[in-house]
């Protein structure tokens, strides 16, 4: 078998349990984060595709060395199943509140552990599975802003992964 033949069967078979992986609703959640992923809507995510992803998102200076690393963590061309499995390698074992710091941080490039309570707002109402001005209003009651504007979103993962605020340091 040639090496292309065998990098590819190789790549189709990583694939193949994935599906069991997740739940259903989980697996429909990641097709919707993929669909908004795809911008040329071709099946597969490349470098325009990242590009545009982040642009959509307020950041316009991403590198071509960036966009080339994240590619390189695929084993090949980045349709869904390839994905799914690159979704389920950095989940394995993962600490649900490591998951969810890592989601936010990626709004938060100086890693302050802040957000702007209005782009939090933009973001959760305008993307993917969205929210209500009600529940944004549930969420800005149970988790408010200080005075500057600004979402404590450290904080907001420990509550939502162990339920209780963190004493004050």
């Amino acid at each position: 078998m040639s090496p292309k033949k065998a990098k590819k069967k190789a790549a189709d078979g990583a694939g193949s349990n994935v599906f069991s992986m997740f739940e259903q609703a989980q697996i429909q959640e990641f097709k919707e984060a993929f669909t908004i992923m795809d911008q040329n809507r071709d099946g597969f995510i490349d470098k325009s595709d990242l590009r545009d992803t982040f642009a959509a998102l307020g950041r316009l200076n991403v590198g071509q060395d960036e966009l080339d690393e994240m590619l390189k963590e695929a084993s090949g061309p980045i349709n869904f199943t390839v994905f799914l499995t690159m979704f389920g390698e950095k989940l394995k074992g993962a600490d649900p509140e490591e998951t969810i710091l890592n989601a936010f941080k990626v709004f938060d490039p100086e890693g302050t552990g802040a957000l702007k309570k209005d782009y939090v707002t933009e973001m959760l109402t305008t993307q993917a599975d969205r929210f209500s001005p009600e529940e944004m209003e549930a969420m800005f009651v149970a988790f408010p802003p200080d005075v500057a504007g600004n979402l404590d979103y450290k904080n907001l993962v420990y509550v939502i992964t162990h339920g209780e605020e963190k004493d004050a340091e």
